[in-house]
This record gives C-alpha cells, structure tokens and sequence, in this order.
C-alpha cells in the first residue's frame, strides 16, 4: 500500500481506504480462483495495482469519461484504474467467467459504483467508450481489430480517443504497422522500482 501513496499524494480518505482494502480482498479470493500467480500475489501492489495506475499517470481521465477494460482477468487495470477516477465509468470485461466473477465481488466489497465487470468475449462486446484499456492481452494488431468498434470519436479529454496498454518487452514487431501514431512510454518515466524496466504504455488514437 505505501508504494501507492509513494506516487499518488493526493488520494482522499475514501481512495486511501479502497486501495488498502485490495490486499485481503484479492488474497482471500486468490486462494479460491486464481487470477494472480500464486508466485506472485504478495507483489500484489507493485506488480497489479501500481502497474495498473501507470495509465493514471499517462491520462487524468475527465469525469463522465467512459472505460473498456478489455481482458481484465480478476479486474486489472479497471479496478484501480475506477477507484483512482470515481466520476468515470468503467466496464471490465473477460471471456473467463469465474475470473469475472472475482473482479465482480471485489468491486462490490470495495464499494465501486462506477465499475461493472461482465463474461463476454471482446468481439461481442456492442457498446461505445471513450477509452479502451488493456494489460498484455494480445498483440495490438489484433486487439485493434476487435476493439476499434467500440471506440466513440468525440474526445473531451486532453488526448484523443483511443487504446491505452500495458505491455513488456521488444514492441517494435507489433507496433510497427502504427509507427506514425502510436506513442511509447516508458513506465521507469514515473516509477523508480526495477520492476518497471522494460514496461512500457501503448497509447494509440482511434
């Protein structure tokens, strides 16, 4: 919890609250259905939440800005991602249902009001979002051609509507085909912790 508080300073008592609650909350449900390594829970907040919290740091999404977490698994990025943004709306998606069904009692214990998460796959999917988001799902070539239906073009926040990921390693191979649009950021731009290193943010217009 306190590397959240490293790099948000001003989260409300609320937000502080809800971000303390997601360590037994994914603990106790990880045990039952698991959507994190089991290698892995106990980075939960470097490796799952701060992660996640990346794209706060490339977008402060304006209120009434519309998510799709496309790929959530137990709910990463869109839950921190809804806690950190109360007045946007966020949908999480995954065709793993008993995933979605962690990400779904979470939210619920949290609190969350402006966060559902649902078991459909990406390509049926129907709805318009400002944003869409995702964390190493698949390669972008492909995410774009299911994702690129349910992006709205109007925009109201300070970048375009578009795709926002989280990924690792050598992009050059998938980004190739979008070199003159695509923007690349290096997540150690923010986070000084070694585990960032070669983690980047995909930003990529509709």
């Amino acid at each position: 919890m306190d590397i959240i508080l490293k790099y948000f300073t001003t989260l409300s008592d609320e937000q502080k609250r809800q971000f303390a609650m997601l360590n037994d909350l994914y603990h106790g449900w990880n045990a039952k259905i698991n959507v994190i390594s089991r290698k892995d829970i106990d980075n939960l907040y470097e490796h799952h939440v701060l992660h996640s919290l990346a794209i706060a740091k490339a977008l402060h999404f304006k209120p009434n800005t519309s998510i799709l977490d496309f790929g959530t698994g137990g709910g990463f990025p869109g839950i921190p991602l809804a806690i950190m943004f109360p007045e946007c709306s966020f949908k999480l998606i995954d065709g793993t249902g008993k995933k979605i069904k962690v990400a779904n009692e979470i939210a619920n214990a949290l609190g969350l009001k402006n966060c559902k998460a649902e078991h459909i796959r990406g390509e049926e999917e129907k709805g318009k979002y400002d944003f869409v988001v995702s964390r190493a799902v698949m390669q972008l070539p492909d995410l774009m051609k299911i994702v690129s239906k349910n992006i709205q073009k109007k925009s109201f926040n300070a970048l375009p509507n578009g795709v926002i990921c989280l990924k690792g390693g050598d992009l050059q191979a998938e980004t190739s085909k979008f070199k003159n649009i695509v923007e690349i950021t290096e997540l150690t731009n923010w986070f000084s912790e070694e585990w960032f290193t070669n983690k980047y943010i995909i930003y990529l217009p509709a």
